[in-house]
């Protein structure tokens, strides 16, 4: 059967299990949407900028455990999924972009909207192609998606030059495909296990971290097995919050630069760290040097380049989270860690995480544990990036598997509406909230549009500061209050989303948090609320660049009198 290389684009894509695509047209793919219509089956949302597909795709793969797919012409249209592709990458989640290039006979001949995109990709993607002929369809689309969604997951891209997808072929589906040279390591060494074993069961003081990986693995009940039976406490990275329970006594919350006091002081005192899924980053070590300096380091991995890279490791374990800890459970022996435990607890008593509640000022902190409290039991929350970010880490409960969803490792503003679209176009059935930056919502704010045109009922709240938060947060801390660039006067958000088509309302007090949430619940459709807050509430606890774990500053005051550190432990 020969098809059309834009009918061998659907059909795979079909093969693949897609049902939604998020793109923007423009002249190379002209031929592909031209042939959209004959798929009925497969939904399109037209976004309003190629960023936005880009992170829709995103939240949507996020939500989902699916592969997100994205769509935009050649040239600027191309680029401008870039910063899209590098989030995805660093926080490893499965996409497939599609992007149309200049014909084959312009290629290199700076013909008009030609960019390289294969080449500016190169080091953001997992794999990228850029297509000789419609008769490689078939089995660029087969490898792309198994690329994407296999061993650490990352994004892929497929350049098509425009005539390609007017130029017909054989289409034949790849059942089964082999890739020589890819074969990602699944189960973990035997002797690796072993090892990890009797470094477990002759803990003391063990701390367990769950990363992105656990949650990509769908470990969630391995894990919890695992910390259950041999006592061990959790905690958890950034993109990690969503793999434990967060109302779990185990639970010690996230750790790293704005993390918990107890997570902090945990890692520097624990005799073992078992590492899950998680890249050792700056923001969670700290000072690398002085990372759990006393403690033994087990590192369960998918990618075994991330072994190693950032800290020392004493027994790594290359293979799939949730089958490396079935074989880990297997082998350990039940463990009784009463008098760590006891510590652990002793501090989350006295560090717990606060804020001024008897403040008569709106806080962002009062608003986001609102939100956690009303906004939905089974709810995704997807976040900006900054100060709200932090503070929704810090104060938004997590039970419900995977339930945060933010962009961890590139830190990008104007991630969260978009994102938020594609995961409640993901998951229908879920409530969906947006907490965002007045900053970050103005750099993706057209999307308002997509969710109006859709009738995605995202429930957007905006943490309005008048300020690039944690930008100023910095410039109070390190730069004498010098707030150069970082005050915004922000636009009436409610004005704003009216005219897009969306109902909104403006909070100032405390005493009308709940009512706008409880509004924003009942409505059926998208809708928006400007919640105003103190304009320099900084985030706390705060580890300062260049300290380590243990040297916390709990509260805000002069830099000479804030740290407040706590004594390490000697190991018992």
């Amino acid at each position: 059967m020969k098809l059309s290389g834009a009918q061998i684009v659907y059909e795979s894509l079909i093969s693949e299990g897609v049902d939604v695509i998020f793109g923007f047209p423009g002249g190379a793919v002209l031929s592909l949407y031209d042939t959209l219509p004959q798929y009925p089956q497969l939904r399109h949302v037209l976004v309003r900028h190629e960023q936005g597909a880009v992170h829709a795709a995103d939240g949507y793969a996020r939500a989902t455990g699916k592969v997100g797919v994205c769509v935009a012409t050649s040239g600027p249209g191309a680029t401008n999924l870039v910063t899209g592709i590098a989030n995805a990458h660093l926080d490893s989640i499965p996409i497939v972009a599609i992007t149309g290039q200049v014909a084959r006979a312009f290629i290199g001949k700076d013909a008009f909207q030609e960019a390289d995109i294969t080449g500016i990709t190169l080091p953001i993607t997992k794999h990228n192609y850029l297509v000789q002929s419609a008769a490689e369809l078939v089995a660029v689309m087969k490898e792309a998606f198994y690329i994407a969604r296999t061993g650490r997951p990352g994004p892929v891209l497929i350049d098509i030059p425009r005539d390609i997808f007017d130029e017909k072929a054989e289409f034949r589906r790849i059942e089964k495909i082999t890739l020589p040279g890819y074969k990602p390591v699944l189960g973990g060494h035997a002797a690796q296990i072993n090892k990890a074993v009797q470094l477990i069961n002759h803990a003391k003081q063990p701390v367990i971290i769950a990363g992105r990986g656990a949650i990509t693995s769908g470990a969630y009940d391995e894990l919890k097995e695992l910390a259950e039976v041999a006592q061990i406490a959790v905690t958890t990275t950034l993109l990690g919050i969503g793999s434990f329970p967060q109302s779990h006594i185990l639970n010690l919350g996230m750790l790293g630069m704005h993390g918990t006091a107890c997570a902090n002081l945990a890692v520097s005192n624990a005799d073992l760290i078992i590492a899950i899924g998680m890249r050792f980053d700056d923001r969670a070590t700290a000072r690398v040097d002085t990372f759990a300096p006393r403690a033994r380091i087990i590192h369960i991995d998918i990618d075994p380049a991330e072994i190693g890279k950032n800290v020392r490791v004493d027994v790594p374990i290359v293979g799939d989270a949730r089958n490396v800890l079935q074989l880990l459970s297997k082998k350990i022996t039940p463990q009784n860690h009463r008098e760590w435990i006891s510590q652990l607890e002793e501090w989350q008593h006295q560090h717990r995480l606060t804020y001024d509640k008897e403040s008569k000022e709106l806080l962002p902190q009062y608003v986001i544990h609102r939100i956690s409290e009303l906004g939905g039991r089974n709810a995704f929350v997807v976040t900006g990036v900054g100060q709200n970010q932090m503070w929704t880490a810090q104060y938004f409960h997590c039970d419900m598997p995977n339930s945060l969803i933010s962009s961890g490792g590139l830190g990008t503003m104007g991630f969260e509406l978009p994102a938020a679209i594609g995961a409640k176009i993901g998951r229908p059935e879920a409530t969906v909230w947006c907490i965002a930056g007045d900053g970050g919502f103005q750099m993706t704010i057209q999307e308002l549009a997509t969710a109006v045109q859709e009738n995605v009922a995202v429930k957007i709240a905006i943490i309005n500061n008048g300020y690039l938060g944690m930008v100023r947060q910095w410039q109070e801390l390190f730069y004498g209050r010098h707030y150069i660039a970082t005050p915004i006067t922000g636009p009436d958000y409610v004005k704003i989303a009216e005219a897009y088509g969306l109902p909104g309302q403006r909070v100032t007090s405390k005493q009308e948090v709940a009512p706008a949430i409880k509004k924003a619940m009942e409505h059926s459709g998208p809708y928006l609320i400007d919640f105003v807050v103190r304009s320099e509430e900084n985030v706390y606890p705060m580890v300062l660049p260049g300290e380590s774990l243990s040297e916390i500053i709990e509260q805000p005051g002069p830099k000479e009198d804030i740290k407040a550190l706590t004594p390490m432990l000697p190991l018992g």
